[in-house]
């Protein structure tokens, strides 16, 4: 599995603007160029991101972005589901009668347990670590 470029922008603007501190807002222009983001795939990302409330937007000569809750509150996961859906390592785990050998497959736990050990790193992982992270470093 391989998230998407999207998401990977999501990403990195996400920890952008949690280093900016709290209710610091960026113009998207400024997160694109710090970020080498192409700003119209920026702006599309921006705007998926706010839909999922994990970011506000202000617009005119004093707008920009920034984030919705503390870093702290924002999971990697909450930022990877909202630009890509949900994390799906195979058909089988969301669905249970997407294959003919749902009730006797040897593969189906391990698809089944790979996902949620996943999903739950995922989820513990959050912006407020990241930016501890690159202080330090």
């Amino acid at each position: 599995m391989q998230i998407t470029r999207q998401a990977d922008y999501a990403v990195r603007a996400m920890v952008y603007l949690a280093q900016l501190g709290p209710d610091k807002r960026a113009a998207t222009g400024q997160i694109a160029q710090e970020k080498c983001i192409p700003p119209s795939f920026l702006a599309k990302i921006v705007s998926q991101l706010s839909i999922a409330g994990l970011l506000q937007t202000w617009r005119g000569a004093r707008g920009g972005v920034s984030l919705a809750k503390p870093p702290e509150a924002i999971s990697l996961l909450d930022v990877v589901e909202a630009i890509d859906g949900p994390i799906l390592l195979n058909d089988c785990v969301a669905e249970l009668s997407s294959c003919k050998y749902d009730d006797d497959c040897p593969l189906k736990s391990i698809w089944c347990d790979a996902q949620q050990m996943l999903v739950d790193h995922l989820s513990k992982a959050n912006f407020g670590q990241f930016v501890e992270v690159a202080a330090r470093g």
